[in-house]
């Protein structure tokens, strides 16, 4: 506990800001640390898995409820492939090109594919001439008025919810990250065959092991969980703020309001 309360204007003697002084000691890598995150998230997802055998067995109904569980240790998985495709989960880089290609496989994600868009998102975040790069369908407020109804329409439904967060989660996981970008390099595109190869292997022997039925039921109710969270987490958290011109939002009830909003 800190005998002072340190202010946002504060001012250390070095004269940095006193909140980078406050945070410089999370700005490094624990490697223990790293590696007990690794442990005691896998570890867990692939036990769940187990117990999903066992119990669809008796009924996939059983196995359900433990796919809602293993869906939260899916989205710790997908942080710590995140963290890797920064290059701050290791200090090693190396470390974090295995382990992000590793937890990649698990993510159904390509890791040098989705390194190189995310990297492209932060550069053009928040950059109203540079949209549509690992961000969310967004226009102005002059576009939707200008647009078609059936471009209206379409806006509409894409920010819909069932569309936005169950529909969307499954499509750019199981299906869009299947396929290599044009403008990708080499090694992002052999990430994408790398990942297939290894998907297409894991799901054989899950399908073997399971009975495809039981398999495909888990696994997607465990992707649409995870990736519904995720793209949550994504919309209210990682979302930029455009200043102007203003952007078209969409109520939970479909409202349409014109002001400046997270994206």
């Amino acid at each position: 506990m800190m005998d002072e309360k340190v202010g946002a204007n504060d001012q250390p003697v070095s004269g940095a800001p006193a909140w980078k002084k406050v945070i410089a000691k999370y700005q490094q890598p624990s490697v223990w640390r790293s590696v007990w995150q690794v442990v005691n998230s896998l570890v867990p997802y692939v036990g769940l898995w187990y117990l999903m055998y066992l119990a669809q067995t008796v009924s996939v109904w059983l196995a359900l409820p433990l796919a809602v569980l293993a869906a939260g240790f899916l989205v710790r998985v997908f942080i710590i492939f995140h963290d890797c495709g920064h290059g701050s989960y290791f200090k090693s880089r190396k470390a974090n090109d295995i382990v992000g290609t590793l937890t990649g496989f698990i993510c159904l994600t390509p890791y040098y594919q989705w390194r190189w868009e995310h990297s492209l998102h932060h550069a053009t975040s928040g950059d109203l001439d540079r949209r549509g790069t690992g961000d969310i369908w967004t226009l102005t407020v002059q576009e939707y008025l200008e647009a078609s109804r059936w471009k209206r329409f379409a806006y509409r439904l894409a920010r819909n919810p069932a569309v936005l967060f169950v529909v969307a989660p499954l499509f750019l996981f199981v299906i869009q990250q299947r396929f290599a970008f044009l403008r990708g390099g080499a090694r992002e595109r052999f990430s994408v065959h790398l990942t297939n190869v290894a998907l297409v292997a894991m799901a054989a022997a899950m399908c073997w092991i399971f009975g495809w039925k039981a398999y495909l039921v888990l696994q997607l109710t465990v992707m649409m969980i995870a990736g519904s969270a995720g793209l949550w987490v994504f919309y209210v958290q990682a979302g930029n703020t455009y200043d102007e011109p203003q952007i078209i939002c969409f109520s939970p009830l479909g409202r349409a309001t014109a002001q400046t909003c997270r994206v």
